[in-house]
Parts: structure tokens; C-alpha cells; sequence
């Protein structure tokens, strides 16, 4: 794959060779300040790198200014159907703007977006969803498309926002290509990769439930992202905000393009286990995945949390270091030779201070 040309974001410069940087939305009502810097500076601990607000109505936009001060990772403004709600944005000082060529209005008011975005520096996301594409609107119904006339429909209208802004002599944008279809979305990424050297922001949009969401991003973005497909993602489920970064994050550590927080392997557990692993486990994650500086401290350390001695030192002998559990207590070992027991009501304590040695 070709390497795409590079795109500055806030701090961060994406495409070419740079890390794929994680992003997520908030679900607050932008309109309060106060929730909304309340959740991005909780998804911020989270690791993430990019953060997205919606901008329903103008009050939404005015708000930005007041975000803005008080992150900081980069802010994007969610654009739809008024492109004065994109120029307020910019106003305000977000780092980049989301529009849909399909819903933002007539190429006059996309070009006014563009220049005020080339006046401050501001980036353009081109977001085209399968949903909501303007060819859409010739059909009654949805239209009997095979995934390679889905692909060419919706890079189509992609490049053809992205020819208006090249004319304007802007570069300082990425695509979007997405649907809920995992093989519709994959053609369009995939096309788009080989006609031109934009950077894409990949995703499923509406994905779904944190399982069945994190099953379907997980198949369509490690086809993308092996290719070399991806200057920034997003996992977009209907759970906290803050999964989104995690599941974006596993599938990244997974494919071996990022690192983030350790690897915890803990057993399935059965009949065997008098401990609760997977209450352990659970709290454990929430306890490091909730702030930043154990993320840091944990990132490369391979934790066991194991329900028995069956399949504890023996079987995770290459864990730096672990707990094989018993009747209330456990067996504590680290690169498989046992140390001493302890009772699981400081299993966590235990483990997280050897994080922080």
C-alpha cells in the first residue's frame, strides 16, 4: 500500500508513517460545558487521542470555545446540515470539522467551510456514511448494489468534495467511508486506498452492542489496517464512550501497530475455581484502564490471573508475573516460579503495585 500524505491535527500529524491515533465521540449534549469536559477529560485518562462532539444547533457551537480550553487532546466538530455550525466551530478554535458532502448543503456553502478552514489551519474530515449518500435520493427504497457499486458510489462523492477542496489548493483533509456492512465498507476503503494518497479515518458506523460491535470492527478494520489502510479510527459502539478507545486500542496492540496498557490473560475458569477471576479481572482492567500513567507503566507487561493450579505457573510460566488462585487466596508467581500466597482481597493492591515498580 502506498503511503497517504500527511495531515495536521492539533499535536498530531497523521498519515504517512505516523502511529494510527485513536479517536472517540461523546454522547453528552455539547450545550453542557460541564458534562462534556467531565466525559473528555475521562476519555483523555483513557488514552484517547481525538476527541468528537456533536453540534446539533448553534448553542452547540458556541460551546466549543469553552471545551476547547479546558483539553487537551484535539477537538473535532461533528457538522450536519448547517454549514454555519461548521463556520462557528472554526470560530471557536476546534482543530478539525466533519462534514458530509451528502447533508452539509450546495457546494457554495462547502466552499465557504473550506476557506475559513484554510484561514485558521483547521482540518476537514470528508465523512460520506452508505446511509446517507446524496444518490440515494433517485431511489424510493434501497438500491440492489453489489459491494463494488456501493465502493464506487461512495468514493465517488468523496472525491467529489475532495476535488472542491483541491481546487481551493486545501490538502489538510482525510475521507471516511463508512457503513454497518462490513464488506461494504471494506470495498469503499480499499478503492478509495488505491486511487488516490488521501489519509482515511476508518470505522464501522452504528456497529452495534459492545460484543457484536467489537466482533464486526474487529474483522473489518484488521483487513484495512494490514493493508496500511487508517491515519485514525474510531470503534463506534453504543456503550461508554470510553470502550470505544478500548476496543480501538486492542485492535491495534493485536495487529502489533500500537501498544497500550499489558496483556492480561486470565483462564475462562471452571469447575476448579473457588476465586472469582472474572470479577478480578474486571476490576482490575477498570483500575488501569481509567488512568493514563498506569496505562504507561503497564504497556509490555504480560499479568496472569489464573483460576487454579492447573493452569497457573505452569501454564502462564511466561507471564512476568501473576496469581494462580485457591480457596480464598492465591499463588503468587512471576515468571513462573511461585512466590508466596496471598488472600484475593489484595490481588488487585498486589498487582498493581508491581505495575508502579
Amino acid at each position: 500500500m502506498k503511503k497517504t500524505r500527511e495531515v495536521k491535527v492539533g499535536s498530531f500529524v497523521l498519515g504517512g508513517k505516523n502511529p494510527v491515533r485513536v479517536q472517540a465521540m461523546c454522547n453528552t449534549d455539547t450545550r453542557d460545558v460541564k458534562a462534556t469536559v467531565k466525559q473528555i477529560k475521562a476519555l483523555e485518562n483513557a488514552g484517547c487521542e481525538i476527541n468528537r462532539v456533536a453540534v446539533p444547533d448553534m448553542d452547540a457551537a458556541k460551546a466549543l470555545g469553552k471545551i476547547k480550553k479546558a483539553m487537551t487532546t484535539p477537538l473535532v466538530a461533528d457538522i450536519h446540515f448547517d454549514y454555519k455550525l461548521a463556520l462557528e466551530a472554526i470560530k471557536q478554535g476546534v482543530d478539525k470539522v466533519r462534514i458530509n458532502p451528502g447533508n452539509i448543503g450546495d457546494m457554495a456553502k462547502v466552499k465557504e467551510v473550506v476557506l475559513a478552514c484554510k484561514d485558521k489551519g483547521v482540518a476537514i474530515r470528508i465523512g460520506v456514511n452508505a446511509g446517507s449518500i446524496k444518490e440515494l435520493k433517485k431511489f424510493s427504497g434501497q438500491p440492489k448494489w453489489n459491494d463494488k457499486k456501493w465502493a464506487q458510489v461512495m468514493v465517488g462523492e468523496a472525491l467529489e468534495q475532495a476535488n472542491l477542496l483541491e481546487k481551493l489548493n486545501f490538502k489538510q483533509y482525510l475521507v471516511s467511508l463508512k457503513s454497518d456492512n462490513i464488506s461494504r465498507t471494506i470495498a469503499a476503503c480499499e478503492l478509495l486506498a488505491q486511487q488516490t494518497n488521501i489519509p482515511q479515518h476508518i470505522g464501522l458506523t452504528e456497529a452495534g452492542s459492545f460484543l457484536a460491535g467489537t466482533v464486526k470492527s474487529s474483522i473489518a478494520m484488521s483487513r484495512l489496517l494490514s493493508q496500511g489502510i487508517g491515519a485514525t479510527i474510531r470503534i463506534s459502539l453504543t456503550e461508554d464512550p470510553k470502550m470505544q478507545v478500548r476496543a480501538a486500542y486492542e485492535i491495534l496492540k493485536a495487529l502489533g501497530l500500537r501498544e497500550y496498557g499489558p496483556n492480561i490473560i486470565s483462564c475462562p475458569t471452571c469447575g476448579r475455581t473457588q476465586v472469582d477471576i472474572a470479577g478480578t479481572v474486571k476490576a482490575l482492567e477498570e483500575k488501569i484502564y481509567s488512568d493514563k500513567e498506569l496505562i504507561r507503566l503497564s504497556t509490555g507487561k504480560k499479568i496472569a490471573v489464573m483460576g487454579c493450579a492447573v493452569n497457573g505457573p505452569g501454564e502462564a510460566r511466561d507471564a512476568d508475573f501473576g496469581i494462580a488462585g485457591g480457596r480464598g487466596e492465591g499463588l503468587w508467581f512471576e515468571k513462573g516460579e511461585i512466590k508466596y500466597k496471598l488472600p484475593q482481597k489484595i490481588w488487585i493492591k498486589r498487582i498493581l503495585e508491581e505495575i508502579k515498580k
